[in-house]
């Protein structure tokens, strides 16, 4: 975690593992075993009757053992792994619980975002197109079915790929210049790559955009039209904890 004044913010966007065993969960399934045999079954029948010829024949990635075993998703916070998406605000909160931490309040997460030169975005005062893995020109929902308004639980969504070699979804901490600096540490894709769910008091919340999302707004970029309990793909979150309580 990078320490901002009085608290402590995760240095990468979440993924999870299990608390039981430490076995990482698929970031491509909501972190909860009954929604995710709800969106495995979907899928297993839409994925081939929805979108492009091409697309059809992309098989889903496997939810494996997380079919078949309860477990407890925990929010971990580590460098060139798949971000968690399918986040509602709910298993959002529940995840960075379990992890002994919480949800960033919007403050908190804008201020963190901001850096400690307090910009508009985390690399400075003026848009910079890709400088953030945002504003693509891609829409993962375009390319496998057809339209951007359908399907957004479909779980192949964060595993297209740009020209062949640039995943829409990027690695955590892979867009290296998308950094907020604080001091000589710093916290990475706070605009971009996933929204991010946070503490909006009596909203329900989400910011920074994800990598489709058509926003110059950096830092101010937000979303509160979802309910809380509402996920799809472009959902992830991570977490803060008061500093006291840092070890």
């Amino acid at each position: 975690m990078v320490r901002v004044g009085a608290y402590c913010v995760d240095r990468w966007e979440v993924s999870m593992v299990d608390k039981r065993t430490a076995r990482s969960l698929s970031p491509y399934y909501p972190p909860n075993r009954r929604l995710l045999e709800r969106v495995a079954a979907i899928w297993q029948r839409e994925h081939a009757m929805a979108g492009p010829s091409g697309a059809r024949i992309m098989p889903l990635p496997p939810p494996s053992w997380q079919l078949t075993t309860d477990f407890v998703p925990v929010a971990v916070s580590r460098p060139g792994v798949v971000p968690q998406g399918y986040l509602s605000y709910f298993l959002a909160s529940q995840a960075c619980a379990n992890a002994g931490k919480r949800l960033c309040t919007e403050a908190e997460w804008q201020q963190a975002c901001r850096g400690a030169s307090v910009n508009q975005f985390p690399y400075g005062s003026a848009y910079v197109p890709m400088r953030c893995n945002v504003f693509r020109p891609y829409h993962p929902a375009y390319v496998l079915h057809g339209t951007c308004s359908f399907g957004h639980t479909d779980p192949r969504l964060n595993l297209v790929v740009e020209r062949a070699s640039d995943p829409l979804l990027r690695l955590t901490g892979q867009t290296t210049r998308c950094a907020s600096r604080w001091g000589d540490d710093a916290i990475y894709d706070m605009v971009g790559n996933l929204d991010e769910w946070v503490d909006a008091g009596q909203e329900s919340a989400f910011v920074g955009g994800f990598y489709a999302r058509s926003t110059k707004q950096g830092c101010d970029s937000r979303i509160s039209s979802h309910a809380p309990s509402y996920y799809d793909y472009s959902l992830g979150t991570r977490c803060c904890r008061d500093a006291q309580a840092a070890p």
